[in-house]
């Protein structure tokens, strides 16, 4: 029987739920995740898109892309931020925030080479993406 998380947006009025493990989890340090985010870093868990299911509020859910590789939802009560659906990149990425249930277990820092906040743990950090994500797969120091 596959794992399931749930979570929902600041206000409650969207819920969410995630079933089985996701794909990874991690740091991303972009400057488009940092402001839309809102923090110096954004923790990310990847999904399958068929792991992810709005169960409830779907009517409020919005979508800002502010480009073609990320379509991020959002609360339209509360403006609270769910997650980002990467269409080219076959995965959905859900806010470990959003839920807080999930152990969350980071694998490796992304976009790297844009940190404002500098963190010594020991991961792998990626200058851009991993290879198999499109990037140039350079590693950056810790």
């Amino acid at each position: 029987m596959a794992k399931t998380y749930k979570g929902a947006c600041f206000c409650g009025a969207v819920a969410i739920e995630v079933s089985g493990d996701p794909q990874g989890m991690g740091y991303c340090h972009c400057r488009s995740c940092r402001s839309w985010s809102g923090g110096p870093v954004n923790a990310f868990t990847l999904w399958a898109p068929d792991a992810v299911k709005v169960t409830a509020g779907a009517d409020k859910l919005r979508t800002y892309a502010k480009t073609a590789i990320s379509e991020r939802k959002y609360c339209a009560t509360c403006g609270g931020h769910l997650m980002t659906n990467h269409p080219t990149l076959g995965v959905v990425d859900v806010f470990s925030a959003t839920i807080p249930d999930l152990p969350f277990k980071a694998g490796l820092h992304i976009n790297y080479a844009e940190t404002v906040l500098p963190m010594k743990d020991g991961l792998p950090k990626f200058k851009d993406f991993p290879k198999d994500f499109g990037g140039s797969g350079e590693m950056a120091a810790e």
